[in-house]
């Protein structure tokens, strides 16, 4: 017999929908304050359409719980009444932890309320424990934390590729880290006793574009990572689509127009085997450019005048541009970021993947808005995501 859902009790209906209109009211407002800070309560007010009673309240509970701040001294209004007081984060006191498991190496950092990045490190790991991997993460983001007196962390986020379950905190299935279901959330909390969110890199990054990078007050945004792992994220209206058990922007098996590189799984043109970095650094193998595995010595060898090694990105930017046209014409996003080491680096390969996505459409697609910091941002994106999504979730005893 199929599962159905049971009901809520009616005497419950009311106290889950006025939880519900404080944490949207309380999102609202703090997120108000990230966008146009230093801010007085009167324009949060306006700008949310909550009275200034709740404005007032919230903004009150927000400085008690260390979010918020003063910036600057009164300023007296004509006439009688209060002075304007304008409110801004406080990004001096806490912090959140970030993780990124990439496939060579796994990236530690600290992210203040802004985003920006406080500190990293990058540790080489062996992908055939991972619980060694997350161990040694939390062992870093605290040696992180102690070198960084006066911040207290609210909570980590980690980001991976490959299939991340968010709601379970696990990662179901990373095929080229050999990862099945692990239990990402409930290794990290243990070691570390703080609050951890689990999301894919994809997701987390549209996340970072949509409350501190260039795609902010877009409607809707698509998000495409071209790294070893190649993958996709959609959001529209600040809501990130998951899909049943996180499924959504699974995209590495998509027939890649003109593409004939041979993919694992029988076929040839995938996306993720057209587009990897591995494609892209065995290519640079074959012809010289480098003997390694690093995409970033292709891109030095094209900065250094390399011929071979603009031509090998030019080209991979082409075809990043190819199979942004063919997610353009499924999801029609007003906003596309792309994630790409080419288009980050180079002007001549974010010219080639724009013309491949077509003139009409090329003034849409973005590279990053995090060029120097994207995987550790993407790790520390999944916690200020929770955090802005609801901020009355913060602990007062963090203050």
């Amino acid at each position: 017999m199929p599962r159905t859902a049971t009901p809520l009790p009616l005497s419950t209906v009311p106290r889950v929908a006025d939880r519900d209109r404080r944490r949207t009211s309380a999102s609202v407002i703090l997120r108000s304050v990230l966008e146009h800070g230093p801010v007085a309560r009167s324009t949060i007010a306006r700008l949310t359409g909550l009275s200034p009673a709740s404005v007032t309240d919230y903004c009150a509970l927000f400085a008690e719980r260390g979010l918020i701040r003063e910036a600057a001294a009164p300023r007296q209004a004509r006439g009688v009444g209060r002075p304007h007081v304008p409110l801004d984060l406080d990004d001096r006191r806490h912090v959140v932890g970030g993780v990124h498991v990439a496939v060579p190496y796994t990236t530690v950092a600290l992210l203040d309320l802004r985003g920006r990045v406080v500190a990293r490190r990058e540790l080489a790991h062996d992908p055939a424990d991972p619980v060694r991997v997350l161990t040694r993460a939390a062992d870093a983001l605290a040696e992180l934390l102690a070198s960084a007196p006066g911040s207290r962390a609210l909570g980590i986020g980690c980001a991976a590729g490959g299939w991340v379950d968010h709601e379970a905190g696990t990662i179901v299935d990373h095929p080229l880290l050999g990862w099945r279901d692990v239990p990402v959330r409930e290794v990290l909390q243990e070691r570390t006793g703080l609050p951890v969110h689990v999301d894919g890199h994809a997701r987390a990054l549209v996340n970072a574009e949509r409350l501190f990078g260039r795609a902010r007050g877009s409607r809707s945004v698509l998000h495409l990572f071209a790294g070893n792992v190649v993958d996709a994220a959609f959001a529209t209206h600040d809501e990130v689509h998951h899909g049943p058990r996180s499924q959504a922007g699974a995209i590495a098996h998509l027939p890649l127009p003109g593409g004939g590189e041979p993919c694992g799984c029988g076929r040839r043109g995938c996306l993720q085997a057209e587009l990897s970095e591995r494609t892209l650094c065995r290519r640079a193998r074959a012809a010289g450019v480098t003997d390694g595995v690093n995409p970033v010595h292709v891109v030095r060898a094209a900065a250094a005048g390399d011929p071979v090694a603009v031509r090998l990105l030019v080209e991979r930017a082409r075809m990043t541009g190819r199979a942004v046209a063919l997610l353009l014409d499924v999801l029609n996003p007003e906003t596309v970021v792309v994630t790409e080491i080419g288009s980050i680096h180079r002007e001549d390969c974010l010219e080639a993947l724009r013309a491949a996505v077509g003139a009409g459409r090329a003034a849409s697609v973005l590279p990053t808005s995090f060029p120097d910091a994207v995987l550790a941002v993407a790790g520390g994106a999944v916690a200020l995501d929770a955090l802005y999504r609801d901020p009355l979730a913060v602990s007062p005893d963090l203050n």
